[in-house]
């Protein structure tokens, strides 16, 4: 199965083509520059380097959410575009879920953080079962001063949310608090297409018209609605 998948929750974007298993090939996006002026470009470049069209997929991954309200939107625009001109399903993954990939068959709990800003943190706590993070709650964005009275256990901490309050986590949890390299920050979209492949293979991909991004945190102008 052909899977092209967009991550652009992030600022460090990437996009992934994905034969089954296998890696065709992944770019990661210049974060200096909006992800609208470079994704179509990624893209393109990334299935003519493979010698396939949009038209020779199965089908797109993307990554839903949490992250960038912005980022989220042109990914997922983008997405859906390639998607209705194909007339080929689409697989909305866990950015949080992504980012948990970067720690496979952890022995601990991963606790995958995104920095949401406003002093609070997309997080989202998971095990590894079946050679995939499974999440062992809902994923929410709160302070992180809650969030590591929750911890009891020894935890491994990913993403960029855990570079941001690092100082923090250590002092709440002292010797229980691990880590992985700040290399590890992003979220991968080839992570996000293993991800989306397994969506597929369990028959839940869905049309374009039914996938929409997931923020958690209400937008700035749906706030200022209430």
């Amino acid at each position: 199965m052909k899977l092209l998948t967009v991550q652009t929750a992030t600022p460090a974007g990437s996009v992934a083509l994905i034969d089954g298993n296998r890696l065709l090939g992944e770019l990661f996006l210049d974060v200096r520059r909006p992800h609208g002026e470079w994704l179509l470009r990624a893209v393109d470049q990334l299935l003519g380097e493979a010698g396939l069209t949009a038209a020779d997929l199965d089908g797109f991954g993307v990554t839903l959410g949490p992250g960038s309200f912005t980022g989220l939107r042109v990914g997922l625009a983008t997405v859906k575009g390639l998607a209705l001109a194909t007339g080929k399903p689409v697989a909305g993954v866990s950015t949080l879920q992504t980012l948990a990939m970067h720690a496979p068959q952890a022995a601990m709990p991963v606790c995958a953080l995104l920095d949401a800003r406003k002093k609070e943190v997309y997080a989202g706590i998971f095990t590894w079962q079946e050679g995939r993070p499974r999440p062992l709650g809902p994923e929410r964005v709160l302070p992180p001063e809650r969030l590591l009275d929750e911890l009891a256990g020894p935890t491994l901490f990913v993403g960029d949310g855990a570079s941001a309050y690092r100082t923090l986590i250590v002092r709440r949890l002292e010797g229980r608090a691990h880590f992985l390299p700040a290399g590890l920050d992003a979220p991968r979209a080839a992570h996000a297409a293993l991800l989306a492949a397994e969506v597929f293979a369990a028959g839940e991909a869905r049309p374009a018209t039914e996938v929409n991004p997931v923020y958690i945190r209400p937008s700035e102008a749906e706030l200022n609605q209430r």
